[in-house]
């Protein structure tokens, strides 16, 4: 008998996905995005479909679990700090006194990652809200060479520092939840 869990699919046609290509809402049939711009946030759209797809079906419990010791991370660790990590870039780009931390002191949003119904329910509406707002931050700035904010950033800069975030953790959420449940997939 083993703790290990048993390594699952709900992949039917490709047993190496996540899902079949019918239900994935990242595969379209549609043509590839125009330009640079359109490129970067559809890559940024998916890796964010992507940690969601990593969490669907798990209770609270599953989601707060440190699935890999000793490791602090878990998929709701994950979630709460790439909402923290949200916050951080729209403070880089604007011009006002920043944002307070959402979830405290270093660490805190996975430390705080705990088994509550209200804290996944708080954890997912604050991913949701960070993310619109830095998106709506930047959509004021389509040129990707244009410098905003105090640190002088470029755009194109910082979309692909979101997306290699999101690539980052998303590799994280595969381990942490084959871990939990033993479902595989890209």
């Amino acid at each position: 008998m083993s703790d290990q869990p048993t390594r699952w699919t709900q992949a039917t046609v490709y047993p190496d996905m996540w899902a079949d290509p019918a239900d994935d809402p990242r595969d379209s049939d549609s043509p590839s995005p125009e330009g640079e711009l359109g490129t970067l946030r559809e890559y940024l759209r998916n890796y964010r479909l992507t940690l969601r797809m990593k969490c669907e079906g798990l209770d609270a419990e599953q989601l707060a679990r440190r699935s890999v010791p000793p490791s602090s991370m878990s998929l709701l660790g994950l979630v709460r700090h790439l909402a923290e990590v949200e916050r951080d870039w729209r403070n880089w780009i604007t011009h006002t006194e920043p944002l307070p931390k959402l979830y405290g002191a270093r660490d805190a949003d996975f430390d705080g990652a705990v088994a509550e119904p209200a804290v996944v329910d708080g954890a997912f509406a604050d991913l949701e809200r960070e993310q619109a707002a830095t998106d709506a931050a930047l959509a004021a700035h389509p040129d990707l060479g244009e410098r905003i904010g105090r640190e002088r950033i470029a755009v194109r800069d910082l979309l692909v520092h979101r997306i290699e975030e999101y690539a980052r953790h998303c590799g994280h959420a595969d381990l942490l939840r084959e871990c939990v449940d033993g479902r595989v997939g890209q």
